[in-house]
């Protein structure tokens, strides 16, 4: 099962040459490559959302279970309608009151969420959570009670589960240490195939340079087994589909 998380940059008016309207053919271009099953996409806006679901054919976005405000930037959950089954989902806030529509705590930026899923390949019988997020990038304080609550969420689900998103912290971080260590039931699928860390980023500055660190993540659970991890910098002449790096795995199970 292939998986990929990709922080698409939002529709932005001050990016100039890298603004959305001259970069979403060449995001179409990078998942297809890759033909992820899953895809957990970041700072999706309506349009943007409007523009995938329109155009990226053979995939559908998880989002019946959306309350839909144009003023959000969304992690959004996309599924490859001819490998993958969806079951019930939903989605919430990582706030003290995660009900509340665009609710923030812990002098976070942003209102931030996590959305997800139950879903299954078409072949297999397995049901597993598929997850999206993305942390503030502000708020040292608001990322670790974030990722509090994500663990404390998936030990009390106790089901196979794998989260993917942009975490905005990089791996010596508490936010990992909570996420991806001790008691948390998920493993970092870059540190199970025992791959460096040293010169590696998942951001640029829509130039191809690696700067900042690895902050998107694939965290996963028994019993998945890691074959292939990815970061992906796919571009055409130099002209890249978004600021940061899609990072791509292969599971089996």
């Amino acid at each position: 099962m292939r998986i990929m998380t990709f922080n698409l940059r939002f529709q932005n008016p001050l990016d100039g040459p890298n603004q959305w309207k001259f970069r979403k053919e060449l995001v179409l271009e990078t998942i297809w490559a890759y033909q992820p099953d899953l895809l957990a996409a970041q700072e999706v806006t309506i349009p943007q959302l409007d523009y995938l679901a329109a155009n990226l054919t053979g995939y559908e976005p998880f989002i019946k279970h959306r309350n839909i405000d144009l003023t959000c930037q969304y992690p959004t959950i996309f599924f490859r309608s001819q490998t993958i089954v969806a079951g019930a989902g939903n989605e919430f806030w990582l706030s003290e009151t995660p009900e509340v529509h665009r609710s923030k705590s812990w002098e976070s930026a942003f209102p931030r969420m996590v959305t997800y899923g139950s879903f299954r390949e078409v072949d297999r019988d397995l049901w597993f959570c598929f997850a999206d997020t993305h942390l503030d990038h502000v708020s040292a304080l608001a990322r670790q009670k974030a990722a509090t609550m994500l663990r404390e969420f998936f030990l009390q689900l106790n089901q196979p589960a794998i989260l993917a998103g942009d975490f905005n912290d990089h791996p010596q971080s508490s936010v990992h240490r909570v996420l991806a260590r001790g008691d948390s039931p998920f493993r970092d699928s870059w540190e199970v195939l025992g791959h460096f860390e040293e010169g590696v980023s998942t951001q640029h500055k829509f130039d191809g340079e690696f700067f900042g660190g690895r902050i998107d993540w694939i965290l996963i659970t028994e019993p998945f087994r890691l074959k292939a991890a990815e970061i992906i910098t796919y571009n055409q002449a130099k002209q890249y589909p978004s600021d940061h790096f899609p990072y791509y795995v292969e599971v089996n199970y």
